[in-house]
């Protein structure tokens, strides 16, 4: 050992080693399983303040396969036609027989079982593009698709069910003949999951005539999505072991509490009960509670079989990337490309004081958002599931998309209602935003609840799982070996201070260099937005460490300050996006306002997580000094301008190909009725009649035709002058019929609603 060694050990990384074991927060089982589940991936180069750009921009660009698009050509749009959402939320409360009928034929329930199964084994791609598209017309329809395609009996068969058990239970699923659901949360228990109180014990019961090995399980849970009409019941319990069954059948030690487990029970079993319903504010997908007392299940209906017993928590953690990373952001993506498909619309129809409501620049400000965040939720959509297609299961990722994607979509979905004003807020089947105002509150809600998911996992599991070294060293604090474990953390502390000291040189560079020198992938506009995101990452990386080393396990409690450094990696995150999506699409130079949008919007969220950070860091004096190290010159990262927001708001007011690119998951229906098809076409109309109506304002300019009399007054005069041909006058007046319509908001008879204290038309 070299005399510097030797020293470094001494004075450094023993005492260090002391300290580390002492202020190592106290991880409990569920805590440790989740930390350690899943992968690491574009979120490890964001954290380690040195990310490498090619990687981002060699990823595979997300496609859709030949059978994929086929399905979404074919059995996707007969879906979407046959869906009329007023009718299912409204009226019928459900679902159409004959819509339950084509999901079952047509596997929309099996998109994820694997063709050996008779699944369709389509992408995450491909899933998320069919549950967002869905949700554009229908979100309680997107939710039955989407559920047992996410977390489910049929996810976690797929990866460890025994070989019976997929042999049963897959064809079942994939041909529709049973319906599942998987019941995890209940009144106590739901971020929380790891704190179910639903019990099992194991013990002999009979089955089929014999005494066999099972379990008795009691549960009462809640909010099961599918719940009402599921056939085969996934059940999450804590299993426990007083009489050491399981240890006299494997040769073991005796364990009582053997931890988290997942079973699968048929619906009829005797016991079971399911079929009540909730009231998931007003929508239509079936959800309710489901109960069960002293229920006795056979040893092999576990899931994975007796092996996985106890191995519930890790199953699950690893299994949630499918509704966090797909299914959730899906919805929040199809959010905003109705909003934006639609609210352009609309503000190009809707006229006041004789023009179109979108040249007004208070209008336009919410559209700008409404076009610029779409882009940037189609971006995070398609980055994250090319994670989930690669093989990886990326927790801190999925959580990112989750927690970012839905409250961006509640941001615009208030804009766009703000912009429609009281044509989305008369409920009828002309309105094709009220149910989705309805429907975010849930997808905020479920697969963790968004506040969880900012407050304490974003950072507080990153900060662990993407450090290049945290980890490891908690792991080397923790081995037994108490040696060889200072050894292992010398050796990584002395790369971890090497670290911690060259990104804060780094950082303090960059602010007087202004990150020039950070390296960029690329050359042109968007060159400077690496440099820009590089920076951030270092100055992230930072404030990591010294979070960490100034609070120790103490930094869990600190929500507020665990939220504002996930806020730093989610926006740095969602700008990679961006970037990437721009690359993919062959850099299109129209798109460029879009880029700069969504780049300087995820900016300046840094920027003021970073100001939050450092006004608020528990410890005096810490936050002056990290102020004054990473950002000595100030923060210099604005919102978008005006002139910014205002460009990007144009691509919706106008229609063209990048306003069909920037919302090509909306529906739009053909059919007559179709609320947003009406909406689209009297968008087309209204512009396609733009010049004629400029020879019309040209001429009441000119006094040759009066101001204040009806447009058919107007368009008489027009013809009879010269001014407009008849075939001209025609497109106008068809132009104004199809306006009309769309600006309409549905009434009902009197009758349709319980009548108060007063009747219509009578005096008080």
């Amino acid at each position: 050992m070299s005399m510097l060694t030797d020293l470094r050990k001494r004075y450094l990384s023993d005492p260090a080693f002391k300290v580390f074991k002492q202020v190592l927060p106290p991880l409990s089982e569920t805590e440790r399983e989740a930390m350690e589940a899943g992968s690491v991936w574009w979120d490890g180069e964001l954290f380690s303040g040195a990310p490498n750009w090619n990687t981002l921009l060699t990823y595979p660009q997300p496609t859709l396969t030949a059978k994929e698009q086929a399905f979404i050509d074919n059995q996707l749009m007969t879906l979407l036609d046959m869906l009329d959402d007023y009718q299912i939320v409204q009226e019928d409360k459900d679902l159409p027989p004959a819509v339950w009928a084509f999901l079952r034929k047509e596997k929309f329930f099996s998109l994820i079982i694997g063709e050996e199964y008779g699944g369709l084994n389509f992408s995450a791609h491909a899933n998320s593009t069919i549950v967002a598209r869905i949700a554009t017309k229908s979100l309680s329809a997107a939710v039955c698709v989407m559920v047992p395609n996410s977390l489910g009996p049929g996810e976690l068969l797929t990866h460890y069910g025994t070989k019976d058990q997929k042999d049963y239970w897959l064809p079942r699923l994939a041909e529709g003949k049973d319906i599942p659901c998987f019941a995890l949360t209940g009144p106590e228990a739901g971020s929380d999951a790891g704190g179910i109180p639903d019990k099992g014990v194991v013990c002999y019961g009979e089955y089929q005539g014999q005494n066999v090995l099972g379990i008795r399980v009691s549960w009462n849970k809640r909010y099961i999505t599918l719940a009402p009409v599921a056939s085969v019941l996934g059940l999450a319990f804590k299993l426990y072991d007083p009489d050491g069954l399981l240890s006299e059948e494997e040769g073991v030690e005796s364990k009582e509490d053997i931890g988290i487990t997942c079973a699968l029970i048929p619906a009829d079993h005797e016991g079971v009960e399911l079929g009540e319903r909730h009231d998931p504010l007003n929508l239509a997908f079936m959800n309710g509670p489901t109960r069960g007392q002293d229920v006795f299940i056979p040893m092999d209906w576990v899931i994975g079989g007796q092996d996985y017993v106890g191995r519930g928590w890790r199953m699950l953690v690893e299994c949630l990337s499918a509704g966090r990373g797909i299914s959730l952001p899906a919805l929040g993506t199809a959010v905003g490309h109705l909003a934006a498909r639609t609210t352009g619309a609309y503000a190009a129809v809707r006229k006041q004081f004789g023009m179109s409501i979108g040249k007004f620049e208070g209008v336009a400000e919410p559209i700008g958002r409404i076009a610029g965040q779409t882009y940037m939720l189609e971006a995070a959509r398609t980055l994250t599931t090319t994670s989930l297609d690669m093989g990886e299961t990326p927790g801190i990722v999925t959580a990112i998309a989750k927690y970012h994607m839905t409250e961006i979509a509640r941001r615009l979905l208030n804009d766009a209602m703000d912009v429609h004003a009281g044509r989305a807020i008369q409920l009828g089947p002309m309105n094709y935003l009220g149910h989705h105002y309805f429907g975010m509150p849930v997808a905020i809600t479920v697969e963790g609840a968004n506040i969880l998911t900012r407050n304490l996992m974003i950072f507080g599991q990153g900060a662990t799982r993407c450090h290049p070294y945290v980890l490891q060293e908690m792991a080397a604090a923790s081995d037994p070996d108490t040696v060889k474990g200072a050894e292992d953390f010398d050796r990584l502390l002395a790369k971890h201070v090497r670290f911690a000291v060259g990104n804060s040189a780094k950082s303090f560079l960059n602010a007087f260099t202004r990150s020039r020198f950070n390296r960029a992938p690329v050359s042109g506009e968007t060159a400077g937005h690496y440099r820009q995101l590089g920076r951030m990452s270092r100055a992230l990386a930072v404030a990591a460490d010294v979070s960490m080393l100034t609070l120790g396990g103490a930094l869990k409690r600190h929500e507020m300050l665990s939220a504002r450094l996930g806020d730093v990696l989610s926006h740095l995150y969602l700008a990679s996006a961006v970037l990437k999506r721009y690359e993919d699409e062959g850099r299109l130079a129209e798109d460029l306002p879009l880029v700069n949008y969504g780049v300087q919007y995820c900016l300046h969220q840094c920027a003021e997580a970073f100001d939050g950070i450092f006004a608020n860091f528990p410890r005096k004096g810490v936050g002056l000094t990290l102020r004054s190290l990473l950002f000595p010159l100030g923060m210099h990262y604005a919102a978008p301008n005006d002139t910014l927001t205002l460009a990007v708001a144009k691509t919706l007011i106008v229609p063209g190909a990048q306003r069909d690119r920037l919302s090509h998951l909306c529906y739009v229906g053909e059919a007559a009725s179709d609320p947003v098809g009406i909406m689209e076409r009297a968008f087309i109309a209204l512009h396609d009649v733009k010049e004629i109506e400029t020879k019309l304002a040209e001429a009441i300019k000119r006094g040759e035709i009066p101001r204040k009399v009806s447009l058919t007054e107007k368009l008489q005069i027009a013809l009879s002058v010269g001014i407009v041909t008849e075939g001209e006058a025609d497109k106008i007046h068809n132009a104004e019929q199809l306006r009309q319509q769309a600006i309409q908001v549905d009434h009902f008879a009197a009758d349709k609603f319980k009548k108060g204290g007063l009747q219509p038309g009578k005096a008080a």
